[in-house]
């Protein structure tokens, strides 16, 4: 394992945003879905919601990047079942639905410093009347063209990319938001996946690491994982 590893995959757990998520409103394409966990993980988000069929529940690695492997994406059955979750998660959410409305503000003019969940609508129909009875306020992307709307993860990637404009601007980047538990997990589970196999598969906990993300453990853990530590 290399220490520049260890010290890249801290730096991003340290600067994950828990109060910011987004919401699939039953988006059914396989590469959007994909693409918006992809634009989730780069802007710090953690958790993303989805309301999908079952038959279609699946990312595909060539479009997220491996981004599915740093980004928890819950599924859910319906849409009321993933804003409760949302509002369990987030305590004070604003949640905001993109559709265009008379009421709708540019998604600009929305402050996105606080615990913020954006739901975004399928491809063809749009956003569910259910979703946007959930919505606190309609934002929309402005456009100067024929068209009228874009493609769901371009709007979903604008969108929190002026999230996270806005949160660096305030340095909400510089909280550790992120479950100590989930964070120790996710590090000896990114910097040692293969003694971490080794550990589901005899029931071990995660032991400690250091400084230099290096593993912590007694002799009794190597001999119960058959793993020889070079001397």
């Amino acid at each position: 394992m290399g220490e520049k590893r260890y010290h890249r995959v801290k730096q991003v757990l340290d600067r994950r945003q828990t109060d910011l998520s987004v919401c699939l409103d039953e988006v059914h394409k396989h590469h959007n879905l994909s693409a918006i966990v992809r634009t989730a993980d780069a802007v710090g988000c953690h958790h993303i919601h989805a309301v999908w069929p079952k038959e279609q529940r699946r990312l595909t690695n060539n479009t997220s990047g491996g981004s599915k492997n740093w980004v928890h994406t819950h599924m859910h059955d319906d849409i009321d079942q993933a804003v409760g979750s949302i509002r369990e998660q987030i305590p004070g959410v604003q949640l905001l639905a993109t559709n265009l409305s008379s009421d709708a503000v540019d998604y600009r003019d929305i402050d996105y410093t606080q615990p913020t969940a954006v739901i975004v609508g399928q491809e063809r129909e749009g956003i569910s009347d259910a979703a946007l009875a959930h919505a606190d306020k309609h934002i929309v992307i402005p456009m100067r063209g024929m068209v009228q709307s874009l493609n769901v993860s371009v709007a979903a990637a604008l969108i929190l990319y002026e999230a996270q404009r806005q949160r660096e601007a305030a340095g909400l980047y510089e909280r550790d938001m992120l479950n100590p538990q989930i964070k120790h997990t996710l590090l000896f589970e990114g910097c040692h996946p293969i003694i971490a196999q080794q550990c589901k598969e005899k029931g071990l906990s995660y032991p400690a690491l250091d400084e230099n993300g290096e593993i912590i453990a007694n002799e009794q853990f190597w001999d119960t994982l058959r793993y020889k530590r070079q001397r």
